[in-house]
């Protein structure tokens, strides 16, 4: 029977055995658009039917990575002017008098290769990773919301249709996701002056970087000379570089804390349900937006609240930092003040990555407290000096906690304590740690241990002499 002379039925049940079985590649676009009545762009359909095969030949979890990059790339070299001799001269000259300044500002040690300016692409190439794993936990969850809705709506009659559809809902979740991930770190790449500009380690470690088109359009508006402005950006860049490469295990401290909140979430089955009742797939505007605004994602919890608090306060003890260093560094330089204020404003409204993590992650980056942490930070290197403050960086329980920012005196004296010598005052678990010990050395000096009687004499000490074997 040729394919025109099926009833509706029939040609229905042989595309979902087709889409079921993965053969996305055999599926004739008119034909899914005159089943679905909604009279499709069949060029949009064998578009959409391509990313599906895509999914499917991919990753073992649905999610394709491949389609997040080839979206980015596509919006960011959209708009690339590249790098002309002149901006790579001028950024080179800032980054190397920016180290020389650095030098003399701190005793974290230099990169091992100097900053570079990069295009929008490669800025995409290189932070893509990050944003892959950090994106990774909302995309998983997605994809298991919508298998998990195909299961419980469907009839009875229908489940063993659609018993082997998981891969399938899978595949439709992570291509979603990957395509707004895309979108977003595309959008990131027009946006972001330096690797380090986001606050979060989206460099590989040790890269510090500069986006020279982005830069001018920074510093368009500002009526600062471009070569003082250079050379804050390229101070600042370098600091925070240095900083995630000396303590290498702060970036995992920070990624790991952004994971964490992640993995809190879960999609907002409601939301999806009531977004599958009303959608129109001629008019996919409407789903792209819930992805891009994160209407899928739910009110966080109470954990994630706590958890959203802990990563603004450890972003805000390391821009603390940077922004200390940084103004010590350019001192020298006569709009330094002004420069820095408006890389903090521009920080304080909420930076090119708040947007990026609250669509794609539900969370809201935005250091509230880097001013009280950079006051934090001005106070230790008044009273302890350059090498006692980034000593601090050296190990993870040295680091300063939010109950220092929230009183940097307690921090100074213990500091300045422990310079004369002194022992520092013990906490609840100094406490503990040492009833511990007490106890452990009790037991060795006179406890009976379970090689012993139950009167406490070894087997070879018995009263009446050693036992017979």
């Amino acid at each position: 029977m040729a394919d025109d002379d099926r009833n509706p039925e029939e040609e229905f049940q042989e595309l979902l055995r087709r889409l079921l079985s993965g053969d996305t590649g055999a599926i004739d676009p008119e034909q899914l658009s005159r089943l679905s009545g909604m009279q499709i762009d069949p060029a949009m359909m064998q578009q959409m039917m391509q990313q599906l095969q895509g999914a499917f030949a991919g990753s073992d979890d649905g999610i394709s990575w491949d389609l997040a990059k080839r979206q980015a790339l596509h919006i960011a070299n959209q708009s690339d002017l590249g790098v002309t001799t002149g901006e790579r001269r001028d950024l080179d000259q800032a980054f190397s008098l920016a180290a020389l300044w650095l030098g003399e500002a701190t005793t974290i040690a230099d990169l091992p290769n100097p900053g570079r300016t990069i295009t929008r692409g490669a800025w995409v190439e290189a932070t893509l990773p990050v944003w892959q794993e950090l994106a990774e936990p909302v995309a998983t969850s997605i994809a298991d919301a919508l298998t998990a809705a195909l299961s419980e709506q469907a009839p009875d009659d229908m489940q063993s249709m659609i018993a082997d559809a998981g891969r399938l809902m899978r595949a439709v979740g992570g291509s979603l996701f990957a395509t707004q991930l895309g979108q977003v770190v595309g959008r990131l790449a027009t946006e972001v002056v330096s690797g380090g500009d986001v606050g979060i380690p989206v460099m590989p470690a040790g890269d510090a970087a500069i986006l020279p088109q982005n830069f001018a359009d920074f510093g368009r508006d500002l009526e600062i000379p471009d070569d003082q402005l250079a050379l804050y950006l390229a101070t600042r860049e370098l600091a925070h570089a240095r900083l995630f490469r000396h303590a290498k295990w702060l970036r995992l401290h920070v990624i790991a804390q952004v994971r964490d909140f992640a993995h809190g979430i879960h999609v907002d089955t409601s939301a999806l349900e009531d977004l599958a009742s009303r959608f129109d797939p001629s008019e996919p505007d409407e789903l792209r937006r819930a992805l891009e605004t994160g209407a899928l994602l739910p009110e966080r919890s109470e954990a994630q609240t706590a958890a959203l608090v802990r990563l603004e306060n450890l972003l805000a003890t390391i821009e603390g930092w940077v922004d200390v260093v940084t103004d010590d560094a350019t001192a020298r330089l006569p709009s330094a003040g002004r420069i820095a204020e408006a890389v903090r404003r521009r920080r304080a409204v909420g930076g090119p990555a708040e947007e990026a993590l609250k669509s794609l992650v539900g969370l809201e980056l935005r250091p509230r407290r880097m001013r009280e942490a950079a006051a934090m930070w001005r106070a230790v290197t008044d009273a302890a000096g350059v090498a006692g403050r980034d000593a601090l960086w050296d190990y993870p329980d040295l680091m300063p906690t939010a109950e220092d920012i929230d009183d940097p005196a307690a921090l100074v004296a213990r500091l300045q304590a422990t310079a004369r010598g002194e022992l520092p005052a013990q906490d609840a678990m100094d406490d503990a740690l040492a009833q511990l010990l007490a106890e452990e050395t009790d037991r060795t000096d006179g406890t009976p241990t379970p090689s012993e009687d139950d009167d406490g004499a070894a087997p070879d000490d018995h009263p009446e002499g050693p036992r017979p074997v």
